[in-house]
Parts: structure tokens; C-alpha cells; sequence
């Protein structure tokens, strides 16, 4: 059987795949109702195998890639989960002190997908440090259904801590410059625009489909770029709100939403991916940090 390709997937395949990556359908509830979308030589096999992530053929950065120096830290995270992994990435050999950026994951660990965005960052010219808020369960299982399930059992209110804490590793890493912005996504978009209320000297933050705030909205510091899939009623439904806050609290803010694509759009793992908006928030978004996280 040929490979399906997206344009024969109904959007409501999608929305089910959200609804599952996101915890409001078990596997088995997911499974009974992708079959109803098995029709015309499409089985649900097929369905499965075309939506779920595939981290082997879709890095755009090796993690042994020459340019960069990149590799596993721990730092404590007294409030959060105690001890915490993360990768650190900067450019080779550098000497500079550069610009810092948390990376946050989505709902399910530091996977590859994440860790490959995070060496991009690098490779742009700052230094990231990428945490694995599952550090305190063992970390990452290698598989996202497990991850999803791992990361449930954490307080997401301690997870936050955990990547503040990471905020204050960089601070103190002798190749930062002390500028420091957030970037997210899912769930780590809800993480960066947190950080944005909690930590009063971040310098940027992007978050990509986060969640929002609903108090302290005054206590932002940092300017916001947020970035928004046209697809995503369930996060969007929060934005007009906040938007609202925003401006009463006179925030400074610029937001993007990317016409007919999912969340998750960024994401190069699966076929939710959409390489021209990808690629468009992407460059916006280190243009974004240059601009705030550059020394001055």
C-alpha cells in the first residue's frame, strides 16, 4: 500500500489526533474512533502509523553536528523536581557571551523533536538549555504515548518552577550574556507565557499554541511574540481575553495566527507539520530574539 499523504486525511482525523495527544481521549476511545475514517483502502493501521511521530527522518539538525557544542547537564531545581536534565547547546568553541534561551517541550518530555529545535536555536548564534521536565520520573521513555502519561503525574505548577530554575542556570552560565527569552510549545507555550508573568527579568518570550494566563497579567516584563495555528479553536478560544489584558496592562506584544494549518504545525514529527508557516514563525522567532537578547 502507497503512503498516505495529508491531503487524503480529513481534518476531523487531525482534531481526533489532538483531542488524543492532549488527554481527552484514551488510546482505545482514539483507535474506535479513527476507524470510522478507515474507508476507501485507508485502514486504521495506516491511519496510526501516518499520524504518530517520526523523530528518525525528520531532524534538521544532527545532534553531532560540527558546528555546535551540545550535550547532556544537570541543575537543581529546588522548588521543582530537585535535580533536572537538560541539553545545552551552543556554537562551537565559542567565546562570546550570547544570548540564552529556554526551549520547552510539549506534554510529554524532551523528545527528539524538541531537542532538534532547541540545536537550531544554537546554531542561530545563542546559547539554549532544552529541559526535560520528566528528569524527576526518569526522563524521557523514548516514546510519546509514555511520555504523555509520565508527565501527568507531575504538577504542572512544579514543572514551571523547574524551568525557571533553568532561567537561573543560564543566568549564571559563563558563556550568557544574562539576556535570556523563553520559547514553547503546547504545553511549553503555556510555560512561556508563565514565565512571562513569573520572572521579572526575562528578556523575550515566544510561545507557540500556549495556553494563557488568566491573572497577573500586569507583572509581565518581557515583550511577547505568540504564535497561533488558524486550526486550533481550543487554544484560540483563550487568546481574545488575554489579547484584552494585554492591552489594558499596555503590554508589549506582536501575535501571528497562520491561516488553515493545526497545532502543532511547527513541529517536524508528524504530518500536522506545515513547512512554509513553520518556517515563517521560525524566522520571526529569531529575528525576535536577536532583536531582545542580543547584548547591547
Amino acid at each position: 500500500m502507497k503512503p498516505l499523504k495529508k491531503e487524503q486525511i480529513k481534518q476531523e482525523v487531525f482534531d481526533l489526533y489532538d483531542a488524543y495527544a492532549h488527554n481527552k481521549l484514551q488510546r482505545r476511545e482514539f483507535i474506535e474512533k479513527l476507524s470510522l475514517y478507515a474507508v476507501g483502502g485507508i485502514t486504521v493501521a495506516s491511519l496510526m502509523s501516518f499520524l504518530m511521530p517520526n523523530y528518525r527522518d525528520t531532524l534538521l539538525v544532527q545532534p553531532n553536528d560540527p558546528k555546535l557544542d551540545s550535550g547532556f547537564i544537570n541543575y537543581d531545581s529546588p522548588n521543582g523536581g530537585g535535580t533536572i536534565k537538560g541539553l545545552l547547546s551552543k556554537p562551537k568553541d565559542t567565546k562570546d557571551r550570547l544570548g540564552g534561551i529556554v526551549v520547552v517541550h510539549e506534554n510529554r518530555g524532551l523528545n527528539p523533536y524538541v531537542e532538534d529545535t532547541a540545536r537550531r536555536a544554537a546554531l542561530a548564534g545563542f546559547i539554549t538549555l532544552a529541559p526535560d521536565a520528566l528528569s524527576p520520573l526518569g526522563g524521557y521513555p523514548g516514546n510519546d504515548d509514555e511520555g504523555r502519561e509520565m508527565q501527568r503525574k507531575r504538577d504542572r505548577d512544579e514543572m514551571l518552577e523547574d524551568f525557571i530554575a533553568a532561567f537561573d542556570y543560564l543566568k549564571n552560565h559563563e558563556n550568557c550574556s544574562g539576556k535570556i527569552g523563553v520559547v514553547g510549545f503546547c504545553f511549553g507555550g503555556w510555560i512561556s507565557n508563565m514565565m512571562a508573568v513569573k520572572v521579572p527579568d526575562l528578556a523575550a518570550a515566544v510561545p507557540f499554541y500556549g495556553g494563557q494566563p488568566t491573572e497577573d497579567i500586569d507583572q509581565i516584563n518581557a515583550p511577547l511574540m505568540l504564535q497561533f495555528a488558524g486550526l486550533d479553536e481550543r487554544v484560540n478560544a483563550g487568546w481574545p481575553a488575554y489579547e484584552e489584558a494585554l492591552k489594558e496592562n499596555d503590554k508589549e506584544y506582536v501575535a501571528y495566527t497562520y491561516p488553515d494549518v493545526n497545532h502543532g504545525f511547527h513541529n517536524t514529527s508528524t504530518p500536522r507539520y506545515d513547512k512554509e508557516a513553520a518556517e515563517l514563525a521560525w524566522g520571526r522567532t529569531i529575528d525576535f530574539f536577536k532583536k531582545h537578547l542580543n547584548a547591547s
